[in-house]
């Protein structure tokens, strides 16, 4: 590889021509000539390589140094890395590309802290507001008693009964989050094992009979779907998963509605799809159902009760398997969640 001149290789030769020059004028001029133009030349030259030696000591070394920096600062977060030959370099041109790529990575960390602190203040403010609605209206009961319905027993009763509902959803909130940050943070294992899905199914279309009967809805499995599957999986996690989703289809379901589960054989893999026919959601709100708190409309879900968790939890779940989940919807014909699970 050719090497660029150097100031000091330019000073040697520079020099060797000066030396040329002065001994032709000395041979064939007069005297006096030769030793002014001699003055001049030295004069010339001399202010000539006093500029280069400012240029090398005061600016190249220092533009090198700066470019050695930034790339060392750089190739710190991909390692392993070599150092370049730097002497190869020309340190101008390089200098001014570590410089516009530092700028623009450091825009990019800046805007994702950004991000991540929007994100907080909103987090923040969402599990204050869950808290603050039981706590006040807990609050509300107890001084509602103090100040003479214990009196009436039939009231104090009904009141203790309202506190005690606001207690267990302060309490299950705080369960969602700590679900949530041990998932997050991988602290949460999973406990794998072989299980057949289609019983955990039926346990659990069991165990939700009552609460589908509020509303007349049927559970049941989709015609040609009902075949036994094993399951590699956490049997506990997946229950959550299976009950949460349950549970919103009934939440949000219609009366007299149904929810069906669909078991699909994907090779190695398991689909497992739970569809309800129910007020459904609209393309707008697809993308952020899986997001904590996230509410399609906040006055009808607080209403329904739940922390606005639940599907943030089946997400972190599934994902910590190793699987995928997705949701589709069409507003008022119903809504698909669709989850895989590896076969055993």
């Amino acid at each position: 590889m050719t090497k660029n001149p150097t100031p000091r290789s330019i000073s040697f030769y520079t020099s060797l021509i000066v030396a040329l020059l002065v001994g032709f004028f000395s041979f064939f001029l007069e005297k006096n000539i030769v030793i002014l133009l001699s003055i001049t030349a030295i004069t010339f030259f001399s202010t000539y390589f006093l500029f280069l030696y400012a240029i090398e000591v005061f600016i190249y070394r220092k533009i090198k140094l700066v470019y050695k920096n930034i790339h060392n600062l750089k190739i710190k977060r991909l390692e392993p890395a070599k150092n370049p030959d730097l002497s190869t370099l020309d340190p101008i041109t390089d200098v001014e590309k570590e410089v516009r790529l530092w700028a623009e990575d450091k825009s990019m960390e800046i805007a994702q802290l950004r991000k991540m602190e929007t994100y907080r203040k909103e987090f923040l403010g969402n599990v204050s507001h869950e808290l603050k609605t039981p706590i006040f209206n807990i609050q509300g009961y107890l001084n509602t008693l103090l100040d003479g319905a214990m009196d009436d027993p039939e009231v104090m009763v009904h009141f203790l009964k309202k506190a005690a509902r606001s207690t267990d959803r302060i309490a299950a909130l705080v369960e969602d989050l700590e679900s949530i940050s041990q998932l997050e943070s991988g602290f949460m294992t999973m406990e794998m094992e072989t299980f057949e899905i289609q019983d955990l199914i039926h346990d659990i279309f069991d165990s939700m009979e009552l609460k589908a009967a509020e509303k007349n809805i049927t559970l049941d499995f989709k015609e040609g779907c009902a075949h036994p599957f094993i399951v590699e999986a956490d049997k506990d996690r997946i229950r959550q998963v299976l009950v949460n989703l349950l549970v919103n289809s009934i939440k949000y379901g219609k009366n007299d509605g149904h929810t069906l589960v669909g078991l699909y054989d994907m090779d190695e893999n398991l689909l497992v799809e739970i569809t309800d026919n129910g007020i459904g959601v609209s393309e707008e709100h697809l993308q952020r159902l899986f997001e904590r708190f996230y509410r399609v409309d906040k006055s009808r879900s607080r209403e329904r009760g739940g922390t606005g968790l639940g599907l943030s939890i089946v997400k972190h779940i599934i994902e910590a398997h190793n699987q995928t989940i997705n949701v589709r919807s069409t507003p008022g014909v119903g809504t698909t969640f669709a989850f895989t699970l590896k076969k055993a």
